[in-house]
């Protein structure tokens, strides 16, 4: 016993002696590196306790208070609800905190990317104290995060809308000849892809025995929609492109994998049924990356943006005045210099507010929605709910897409950045 606790108090000072250099070696420019490593730290909390906590948490009176103990399923769920919803308080927190910071002399500013001993410290004393709350404020963030999720996902399909019109841009602007070829080979080789990888959809998802109508229709419309993208880029009084249209056709066509693969385990039509640990690591791996992809990528975009993300910038100076002398405008630019750098360079609310939402999501995709399945135990985001969320997402990502397009035409005295 007495080295056990030797042992104990050991490594809980290795670990805040840790802690504190990590702490120390953050700067302002690796702020947002951070709070991506502290969202990453808790999906392996979450993806850890999912699998071992069961057996522990049966134990906890406040917990297990029910006349029969609930399924391991359940506690499992219950387990990646509570480090989901420490998460989202922490960050919410801080989104709040941070309403209305627009220069860097704000004493937020310093709170934003400073004090992180005593961050690590909150967001460990958040995820701890989720254990000891009542089932019913679970249950209750359980269904918020449903919406929460929801939102996310629409975040995503903005980012990702965002990502491939700047990569077309930064193409086109180079006007050089190989340029304009590598658009092609890269539009055509997604489109390759896209149609290719529909025919397995109609093999793994439509076995000929079977009416699998749904399956069917499911990946019809991925393939229209792929189509369609085509034909409004390419329409004359569009600016658009085949880049953004090619990769977004190939995303709707993940986003069907992901749906479809998602169907329980005991349907007919699921093709896919005997490789079920395999599909459901394959798409828990995919998700989570494409989770943390996106929350890294909103952070990095947050940082550089000069539009929707970022403060209203400062009034220009000079307008209407006579003209300066050179000394005087030398002095004005040094001036206007100094109050540029005092200035935030992107949302800080906005930016915690993708972390609290990515929260919400991730604790859906390790926990199939909540969806109860014959093989919870075994199986991750598998169900009807998981499947319509993931078949509505790439709807509204097509949607969102077409609108993209087609907006500067329908307003044409509005301004589309």
């Amino acid at each position: 016993m007495w080295a056990a606790s030797c042992l104990a108090t050991c490594c809980a000072s290795c670990a805040c002696e840790a802690c504190k250099s990590v702490a120390g070696g953050i700067t302002r420019r690796s702020a947002r590196i951070a709070y991506c490593g502290l969202f990453a730290l808790s999906l392996i909390i979450a993806w850890i306790l999912r699998e071992v906590a069961a057996p522990l948490m049966e134990k906890i009176p406040w917990i297990n208070h029910f006349a029969h103990t609930p399924s391991r399923e359940w506690f499992q769920t219950d387990a990646v609800l509570r480090v989901s919803l420490g998460n989202f308080l922490f960050f919410s927190i801080f989104a709040l905190i941070m309403i209305g910071v627009k220069d860097q002399r704000d004493t937020r500013d310093s709170w934003h990317h400073g004090g992180w001993m005593a961050k690590i410290i909150a967001w460990c004393t958040l995820i701890v104290l989720m254990f000891f709350i009542p089932n019913g404020v679970v249950g209750f963030y359980e269904t918020l995060a449903k919406f929460g999720s929801g939102l996310f996902l629409l975040v995503q399909v903005v980012l990702l809308l965002d990502f491939t019109h700047r990569w077309n841009d930064a193409w086109v602007a180079k006007d050089e000849q190989f340029w304009y070829i590598a658009l092609f080979v890269v539009s055509l080789v997604c489109y390759i892809a896209t149609f290719s990888f529909s025919g397995l959809l109609f093999h793994w998802f439509n076995p000929s025995s079977y009416d699998c109508s749904l399956n069917t229709f499911f990946i019809v419309v991925t393939l229209v929609l792929a189509f369609v993208f085509a034909v409004v880029a390419l329409h004359p009084k569009v600016n658009g492109s085949l880049l953004p249209a090619s990769i977004i056709s190939v995303y709707c066509s993940y986003l069907c994998y992901s749906g479809l693969s998602s169907e329980p385990r005991d349907y007919e039509c699921n093709g896919l049924h005997g490789h079920v640990k395999a599909v459901s690591t394959g798409t828990l791996i995919l998700g989570m990356l494409t989770t943390v992809l996106s929350v890294v990528y909103s952070a990095v975009r947050a940082g550089s943006s000069t539009t929707l993300l970022s403060p209203p910038s400062s009034p220009r100076a000079g307008s209407g005045k006579p003209l300066l002398s050179l000394d005087e405008i030398e002095e004005g630019q040094k001036d206007k210099k100094k109050d540029e750098v005092k200035l935030v360079t992107y949302s800080y609310t906005f930016f915690h507010i993708i972390f609290a939402l990515a929260s919400m999501y991730s604790a859906m995709l390790l926990t199939g929605w909540t969806s109860s399945t014959k093989d919870g135990e075994k199986l991750i985001d598998v169900g009807w709910s998981s499947v319509w969320v993931r078949i509505g997402t790439e709807w509204i990502t097509a949607a969102l897409y077409i609108w993209s397009l087609i907006a500067p035409i329908v307003f044409p005295d509005r301004e589309f950045v």
